[in-house]
């Protein structure tokens, strides 16, 4: 077993060292002085291969693989978390459901764009109210009139929704049938009746910000719909095993970028006439950061590598998300305690990897939810219906070559 990255990874890791350093952080100042979204910065980040490295060459994509995704989002991630959030959009959970489940026709119609950043994504699963019970709580109701869907409902925390050209959006089709009444749609947010408005979360600044999302009478034709009728249960969880990639890359680019800021801030920072990384609590919370951060890193990596065998490595993958998403958060605690006041300043990122580190926590599946699943697995509990909050991830999805899914709950 080999643990060394390949000469590959490290020009892979150091191209988008390089990016996040010309693309993002010489200009990232001036789109959030004007409010405005970094479309440019998007679309020469997905020139440069990076949100197609999981898709064929014949559909734009740079084939890298999904380790070189996971590096590739740690070092964004790293430079400026916010940003992250573009893996899931533009290579993840919208371009690649679409790449597994939709027509050729559908791939060849959207997939090229959104890799390269030319259109905008989104995935719209969340209702208000439904946390992680989905498929119980869901109200947005789709109904099929002639050679058109007809849309009603709404939908929370929708990331890029207020730029996103097209996305994933899920509905029931028939009401009475639980999640087996879900099916999964392409929209195009530019027909009428589509609205999102921005929802404002101060503490994480104006960059890439969530949306609620109102559907009112809203047509698309019946050919938009992805997959089949009663199958968005699965599509949306095959979708989230994938997700659950960049996330748990995202954290453990938010954790080292604590840990790289707290070194040097350590050796800077004179207290008692001695930097204060020579004081004996200062390198039990270092020593910490660093263990910890690279444990996840490994777990993320190893989900990574199954996944470029072509394994879905859903229990890897809910693993090293729920780790990363506890390390992540503790490191930036422990990174706010060696900085001290000066980590709420706007001087250092501190603050910045912190609120980050929380919202993260929760997406593509909470802490405690992967706690339950995890545990459920190890103790031999097949039954996933012993309360609803268990369907979240306890069905694993049939990809597109009829590959049965590996359940994390067995």
């Amino acid at each position: 077993m080999n643990f060394e990255l390949s000469s590959e990874n490290i020009q892979v890791k150091n191209m988008a060292r390089a990016i996040a350093e010309k693309e993002i952080l010489a200009n990232v100042k001036y789109f959030e002085q004007e409010r405005k979204f970094p479309k440019e910065i998007l679309q020469k980040m997905g020139a440069a291969g990076i949100f197609g490295a999981c898709f064929p060459e014949k559909y734009g994509g740079s084939e890298m693989g999904f380790l070189n995704l996971a590096i590739i989002a740690e070092e964004i991630s790293k430079a400026h978390p916010s940003f992250g959030y573009a893996f899931n959009m533009q290579a993840m959970t919208c371009p690649f459901t679409i790449l597994n489940w939709g027509t050729e026709e559908q791939i060849q119609k959207y997939v090229p764009d959104l890799i390269k950043a030319n259109l905008i994504g989104m995935f719209a699963l969340t209702e208000s109210g439904g946390g992680s019970d989905p498929a119980g709580s869901m109200k947005t109701y789709a109904r099929l009139e002639g050679d058109e869907y007809v849309i009603n409902g709404s939908k929370t925390w929708i990331t890029f929704a207020n730029e996103a050209d097209v996305g994933v959006l899920f509905a029931k089709t028939d009401l009475k049938a639980g999640h087996k009444g879900i099916s999964a749609f392409i929209v195009e947010t530019n027909r009428p009746g589509f609205t999102a408005k921005p929802i404002e979360i101060s503490s994480l600044g104006f960059m890439m910000r969530s949306c609620e999302v109102f559907l009112e009478d809203y047509r698309i034709p019946k050919e938009n719909l992805l997959g089949k009728e009663g199958e968005g249960f699965k599509i949306a969880m095959n979708a989230l095993d994938y997700g659950r990639l960049t996330v748990s890359s995202r954290l453990v680019g938010i954790a080292q970028g604590c840990v790289d800021e707290s070194i040097k801030y350590c050796n800077e920072r004179i207290v008692g006439g001695n930097p204060i990384g020579e004081y004996q609590m200062i390198k039990h919370l270092i020593a910490d950061m660093v263990v910890e951060t690279d444990a996840a890193r490994l777990q993320t990596y190893r989900s990574a590598y199954l996944k470029d065998k072509g394994e879905t490595a859903t229990r890897e993958s809910s693993y090293a998300k729920y780790f990363a998403s506890e390390v992540a958060a503790k490191v930036s605690r422990n990174a706010l305690e060696i900085f001290g006041g000066n980590g709420i300043s706007d001087e250092y990122p501190i603050m910045k990897y912190v609120n980050y580190a929380n919202m993260l926590h929760f997406g593509e599946g909470s802490a405690n939810i992967q706690r339950i699943l995890i545990a459920n697995d190890a103790l031999g509990i097949k039954n996933a219906n012993r309360h609803h909050i268990e369907r979240r991830f306890a069905l694993s999805s049939d990809i597109r070559d009829g590959k049965k899914a590996e359940s994390i709950n067995g």
